[in-house]
């Protein structure tokens, strides 16, 4: 840890930023708990506790080393993939299918281990799907196979390929002029990110009227999301200059894209509920509902982000 603060001490002093941000909102849900005795604050106590583990399950896996943050998303996407598995329908006969997606998972984080880039871009959307494909025929069951194989490829794409790439982001390394490296734009990643929905939640709840998607996602409005791009945009212009080697034009493109593409994974991902039926992909995270209700934003942000920083710096 030591060691953390003396390499990168911006990366540990935006931890603890974020930790103090923590403390103001835990003491502010125990006044409001002691003031409105009335009202039952269950929810809210439950999801602050459960943002509290979150908060410090990632701050262990960023301050550690490289190599803890590389387990710590290999074993995210592990919980993603299984949560989505067991929520899509399929054919008893596609388990054999999604077996080789789970063994996809430990080579896929393999080759960001080895900083192979090449294989690690094509390794699932080619192989593994031409490999999958195969598998599924030999089985013969021609029934229902076009659906369970687009199930499992998308799923697989979503919960593990995106979120590798927020794992390859970490291992980025510090430039001439930019001393954060990969754990910097990680937390600028997740910051943005997270910050981006609770924005968007804040700003339709005040002034949202309009629906964007009523019948994907009715609390959405157009208010919430330009209130959410906004809040991103400057957001992103304060913590750029310590996070990230961005400009201001590329501190306000960083985050408008992870603003508006934040919003696209996440009512996808509440579309996709809605197909399924569901309310929530899991009950892993008490509040919040499953893994993958909390991070539907970042499986889009995350390669986008990924490939938004190689192209300017890499």
């Amino acid at each position: 840890m030591s060691d953390i603060i003396t390499k990168n001490p911006v990366v540990f002093y935006s931890l603890c930023a974020v930790w103090t941000i923590m403390l103001l909102a835990s003491l502010c849900v125990i006044i409001i708990s002691k003031l409105k005795k009335d009202s039952d604050h269950s929810n809210l106590i439950q999801r602050t506790k459960s943002w509290w583990m979150m908060v410090f399950v990632f701050s262990a896996a960023v301050l550690i080393s490289k190599t803890v943050s590389l387990f710590f998303f290999g074993f995210l996407s592990f919980l993603a993939l299984k949560e989505f598995f067991s929520q899509v329908p399929s054919r008893r006969i596609d388990r054999r299918a999604m077996f080789w997606a789970y063994l996809s998972i430990p080579l896929q984080f393999y080759w960001i281990y080895l900083d192979w880039y090449g294989m690690f871009i094509i390794f699932i959307p080619v192989y593994m799907f031409l490999f999958l494909s195969m598998r599924m025929v030999f089985t013969e069951e021609t029934e229902g196979l076009l659906r369970s194989l687009a199930s499992i490829q998308w799923v697989l794409m979503i919960s593990v390929f995106s979120l590798s790439h927020a794992a390859y982001l970490m291992r980025l390394p510090a430039l001439a002029s930019f001393n954060a490296g990969g754990a910097g734009l990680m937390l600028f990643l997740v910051v943005i990110t997270q910050a981006n929905d609770v924005a968007q939640y804040v700003w339709g709840k005040t002034f949202g009227k309009r629906k964007i998607l009523p019948v994907v996602s009715p609390k959405k409005t157009w208010a919430g999301f330009i209130g959410g791009v906004l809040s991103s945009i400057v957001l992103a212009c304060l913590i750029a200059p310590y996070l990230t080697p961005f400009d201001l034009r590329q501190s306000i493109l960083a985050g408008f894209l992870l603003s508006v593409f934040g919003f696209i994974g996440d009512v996808t991902i509440s579309a996709i509920k809605r197909d399924l039926g569901i309310k929530d992909m899991g009950s892993s995270i008490p509040g919040h509902g499953g893994i993958m209700d909390r991070i539907d934003s970042l499986t889009y942000n995350a390669p986008l982000f990924f490939h938004f920083c190689r192209y300017f710096f890499y």
